[in-house]
Formats: C-alpha cells, structure tokens, sequence
C-alpha cells in the first residue's frame, strides 16, 4: 500500500503533456487478439490498468515487444487457449474490468471466450447487458458459472444482424464491433456509442481490414470480413486527464499550458469549465490557462442555478464530475452536478466536506456545491481514494488546501494516471510517496 503525503498551497507553473487515452487504449489492445499479424501501437500510457491488461494478454501467448516508453509490438499468432481457464488468468481478469472487452475479439476469431466477472472502481452497478445481449444476437451463448465466478461464450459461426442497444455503451459498443467485424454479413448497431475512443478503435480496425462505416455517429453498420492483418495505431490524448490539469490550474491559481491536447476531440470538457468561470485558450492544439486567483460559477439565462450533467458523448462525460465539482468548490456562486450513471460515484464529497468544502449531497446521484471563493479555503485533511477519478479529485483539493494532506488508497490514482506526482512535482507541486 502506499500513500500520498500533499504540502498544499504551491501553485504549478510551465507546460505538461497529456498521456495516451486510458480509455482507448484498453479498447485497442483488445483488438489485437483478431490478427495474427503484427500491430504496433504508439503512446500508450504507462498506468497499473494498462500494465494489467498487457500481462494477462501476455498470459495468452501474446508476444509483446517494448519498443519506447509508450509504443509497443504486439503479436498474437500463437495463443494457447487452455490459459482461459487457469487460475492466473481468471484471477487477473476478474481485477480488471476493462478485461470483458476480451470476449468480443477472442469469440469473433476463436469461437469461445472465457472472462471472470471484472472488478474495477467501486461507483455503483456497472452491468454488462449490452455487451451480452448485442453478442447474443450475433449468436453466441452464454453460461455464468456462480461457484466459479466466471462467463463462459461460445459461437460456431457468429452471423450479422440489426440490434438496437439498450444504451450507448462505450465498452458495450466496442465489444460488439470487434465480434462484428468477423462474422458472417452485415451487422448494424443502432444506439451505438459515438465517443472519441470508440471512433479510435473502429478506424484502427478498417486499418486492419475491416469495413465499417458510420464512425463518429451512433449508426454503426459492419461488413464481416474472413481475417484482418496488422497495422499501426496512435492513440490520443486522455481527455480526462486533460479535464483534470484544467481543474488543478484552476484551483491552485496556476499558470499552466497543457500540450497537446487533441481540442476537437474534448467536445463539452472546455466549456464546462468555462462555464465555471475558468479562463482558457486554445492555442494550437494546447490549452493555455492564465493564474486566476477568483472565478465564478456562470447560471443560465434565467437566472436560475446552473446544472452540469453528464450524457453521452457529444454530451459531457460523466468521468470529469468529479473534477469539476471539486472545482465549484473555490468557485464564487453555486452548482448542482448532476451523475446520472453512476449511483455511488459522488459519495467521496463527504472526503471534501471534512476539508470544509460547502457540499449538500441530495441523493446518490446529486450534489450541490456552494462555492465561497477566496473566503473559504480548504483545510488539509487525512482521506482514502475510492476510485481512479475521485481520486485525482481529492489530490487536486489537496493542492488547493492549506495545510498537508494524506491521501490513501493511491493504486486508484495509479490505475488512471502516469507518474502523476513526478509530472506535478516538476510543474512545483509538493507530493510525496510513501510506502507502508
């Protein structure tokens, strides 16, 4: 276990690069599993989840090749299959949830997939119906086995169809795409999720071979085809840890440029922020953010309170709530955050309120945050992460805070984030790692 010890109140100053999108990259390594061939994938960020899914590929027979610090070879021509049902494979898999995305690819090339059912943060229920129900009507049967924990698919021949997904899922909508790309005719996902990562990987896979059409809208049709080959694939920025330098300048009353950024793929996150009182420039393809020792909280036109809510994509995603209300927090003026996913995710405030944050928590799923500015700053607190984004929440309201700060549980943070306090550190922030 470890633990970071935070000395708040220095601010940050110079510029920070954006690691490679957490969320993508899970997507994308799953992928590899459809080609024998060699893929080589740039900028993917050196994080606990990444290292996870890479060891339990590696546990398949996946040859993985380091080539920098971000880029790697991978090559699955050789998988030994019976490593499904080992112990270290279900055990690693069930610590991971991104790991589910392994069933669509290893059942459209292999025909059977077996997946422990995933852990990952603790934010509520996180069911995977779509995913189940979108590969069912590909064909494919399930079997959950209760004493073992774990799902069991298997396909003979999986075959295109019409579906209409229940809801956009992310990882539900990858999942079924790289099933799709290898079954029989034509596939059409209705409902499909749009997001910047889904796009990412339905690109990477007509590099491949694939042919898929409707990319960057929630109408997605794919044509089967027999056998993808390699290629070579760039991952993005993580938007969401763009969002969260966004909310550390804010708060700590920093002059920060973010470098490259990927803006036409942030959708909502910089006029969230804005909307928040935040000044920010887009200069090429940074982000500037001049020291703002005040900023207040805009309202809509009415003049009523305003809400952020997450939706999906175009719409805001619900991975910066956390940010942004710890945000609000030294914000002058008021805001409901409005989490429609997740139940639980906002139950970290009671962290923020210890800190002396001005929080009234409505129900699992909103929060108003009354922000009273430069008349109230946080105190110095002693606090545990629950998971990857109320994690980094907390460690920015550390930051801000006068005093010193202990935050435990920080595999959370690590999970998401790379080398986040050496990053900081380097921009002035003081945050010291400890092991226990």
């Amino acid at each position: 276990m470890a633990s970071f010890l935070v000395e708040g109140g220095y601010k940050l100053k110079g510029s920070i690069e954006v690691q490679g999108a957490k969320n993508e990259a899970l997507q994308v390594l799953c992928a590899i599993i459809l080609t024998s061939e060699e893929v080589i994938i740039e900028n993917i960020p050196d994080i606990l989840d990444i290292r996870n899914l890479i060891d339990l590929l590696t546990s398949l027979g996946v040859k993985a090749t380091r080539l920098s610090p971000n880029d790697w070879r991978f090559k699955a021509d050789s998988l030994d299959l019976d490593q499904l049902y080992s112990s270290r494979f279900l055990q690693k898999s069930a610590a991971l949830r991104g790991s589910i995305m392994l069933v669509g690819p290893m059942l459209g090339r292999f025909g059977k997939a077996v997946v422990s059912k995933p852990g990952g943060d603790k934010i509520g229920r996180r069911r995977l119906d779509t995913h189940f129900t979108g590969i069912q009507k590909l064909g494919a049967t399930f079997e959950y086995d209760n004493e073992k924990f774990l799902y069991q698919v298997e396909a003979n021949n999986l075959r295109g169809c019409y579906m209409l997904l229940d809801e956009a899922s992310v990882t539900g909508t990858a999942n079924i795409v790289m099933a799709a790309v290898l079954a029989d005719g034509r596939t059409t996902i209705y409902n499909a999720a749009c997001e910047p990562y889904v796009q990412q990987l339905c690109r990477m896979l007509n590099k491949m071979g694939a042919k898929i059409s409707g990319i960057g809208s929630n109408l997605l049709t794919i044509d089967g085809v027999s056998s993808l080959k390699g290629c070579r694939h760039r991952i993005l920025p993580d938007m969401i840890e763009v969002g969260s330098f966004i909310g550390m300048a804010a708060m700590t009353g920093s002059e920060l440029t973010i470098k490259n950024v990927a803006y036409p793929e942030l959708g909502m996150i910089p006029e969230s922020f804005t909307r928040l009182g935040i000044k920010l420039q887009n200069v090429a393809d940074d982000i500037y953010i001049p020291a703002q020792e005040s900023y207040t909280i805009d309202t809509f036109m009415d003049g009523s309170i305003l809400t952020i809510d997450d939706a999906p994509w175009p719409g805001l995603t619900p991975d910066l709530l956390s940010v942004l209300l710890v945000v609000a927090t030294k914000a002058v003026g008021s805001v409901l955050i409005h989490e429609k996913m997740f139940e639980s995710r906002l139950f970290f405030v009671d962290k923020l309120i210890d800190m002396g944050a001005q929080i009234i928590l409505c129900d699992p799923h909103r929060a108003t945050v009354i922000g009273l500015g430069q008349a109230h700053n946080l105190r110095g607190s002693e606090m545990s992460s629950p998971d990857i984004r109320a994690g980094i929440a907390l460690l920015i309201a550390a930051m801000s805070a006068k005093g010193n700060s202990r935050i435990q549980g920080i595999e959370q943070i690590d999970r998401g984030y790379e080398q986040i306090d050496e990053r900081l550190n380097r921009l002035g922030a003081r945050i010291h790692r400890e092991q226990l």
